[in-house]
C-alpha cells in the first residue's frame, strides 16, 4: 500500500525492499552522466589494479536508490534529509538489497524518520544511513 498520508504510518513499519539495477552497464552509464569516468566505476579489472574488489557504483547513485525505495513507498513524500555512512564499496554486478524501517514519527510536523540500509547477496551491510521525509 503507498502512503498518502501521516496516519497511514505506523512506527517499527518495514519499508518494502528494493533490488537496484547494479549492472555494470547501469553503473558505467551513471558514472559517465555525472563525469566520473575512471576506470573504478567501469572496469572490474582495472578497479582491482586500484586496490577495489570490483566496479564500484557511485555512492550517489546508492543514495538515488535509497530516496527511490522511499517514494516507492510514498511517492508523495518530501526528502528533507538523507544522511548516509558508506562502510564498504557496493560492488557492480553483485545483488544488493535496499531496505527501510520507520524509527521515529513527528506528527506535530508531519516528519518521519527512515533508517535505511542496502546490503549485499552475504546479508553484508554496505550503506547505512537515515532519512528523514515530510509526509
Amino acid at each position: 500500500m503507498a502512503i498518502a498520508s501521516l496516519s497511514d504510518v505506523e512506527f517499527g513499519e518495514d519499508l518494502p525492499a528494493f533490488t537496484p539495477d547494479t549492472s555494470l552497464e547501469t553503473v558505467k552509464t551513471f558514472a559517465s552522466l555525472v563525469g566520473w569516468g575512471g576506470a573504478r566505476f567501469s572496469d572490474h579489472e582495472a578497479a582491482k589494479k586500484e586496490g577495489l574488489p570490483g566496479a564500484m557504483v557511485p555512492g550517489i547513485l546508492s543514495q538515488g536508490y535509497l530516496v527511490s525505495m522511499i517514494h516507492n513507498w510514498a511517492p508523495e513524500a518530501e526528502i528533507r534529509a538523507i544522511d548516509t555512512i558508506f562502510r564498504a564499496p557496493v560492488i557492480a554486478d553483485e545483488e544488493h538489497k535496499i531496505t527501510g524501517v520507520v524509527t521515529d514519527i513527528n506528527e506535530d510536523e508531519h516528519l518521519v524518520e527512515i533508517d535505511i540500509t542496502v546490503t549485499n547477496a552475504k546479508g553484508e551491510t554496505r550503506v547505512f544511513g537515515t532519512a528523514t521525509v515530510k509526509i
